[in-house]
């Protein structure tokens, strides 16, 4: 089987939130670009420090959370998850990174993202939610446009 028919060869791992599977007891895995975009919702929802292990990876948009919705502070998450992706996300190669201020009043932003994936060249994007209202961060899962 070559390369570009298994999707797998892309990485496959756990999906998040964990699920089990009742019958067999076994965890739901996802693969392939499904597999990178849940890789890239857990890179901006960890914050550098949180892993003990890998005490660097992580996205630093968490220390953005009180700051005004305003150009520089888009500009600065844009920054932020340029980083985290060129460090920690090697499949893949960012093309755009873009803040949208969605609603004002409830301090919501949403991160655009295309990027290639670099073993076969084809190009995907997703919306990542980001909340700035009370500290939250994201509560949903990015979304393929």
């Amino acid at each position: 089987m070559a390369m570009q028919d298994d999707p797998g060869f892309l990485g496959r791992g756990w999906r998040f939130p964990v699920e089990f599977d009742g019958n067999t007891g076994s965890a739901r895995l996802v693969q392939a670009v499904d597999d990178i975009n849940e890789s890239l919702r857990i890179l901006f929802e960890t914050r550098p420090g949180e892993r003990v292990m890998h005490p660097n990876y992580g996205c630093r948009i968490h220390d953005l959370v009180f700051e005004p919705m305003n150009t520089t502070t888009a500009r600065a998450i844009e920054n932020a998850i340029s980083r985290a992706i060129l460090y920690f996300e090697p499949r893949i190669i960012l093309r755009k990174v873009k803040v949208r201020f969605e609603d004002w009043a409830q301090g919501r932003m949403k991160v655009h993202l295309e990027y290639e994936i670099e073993q076969t060249n084809s190009r995907h994007n997703i919306v990542f939610p980001f909340y700035a209202d009370e500290g939250t961060l994201v509560t949903s899962v990015p979304v393929a446009e």
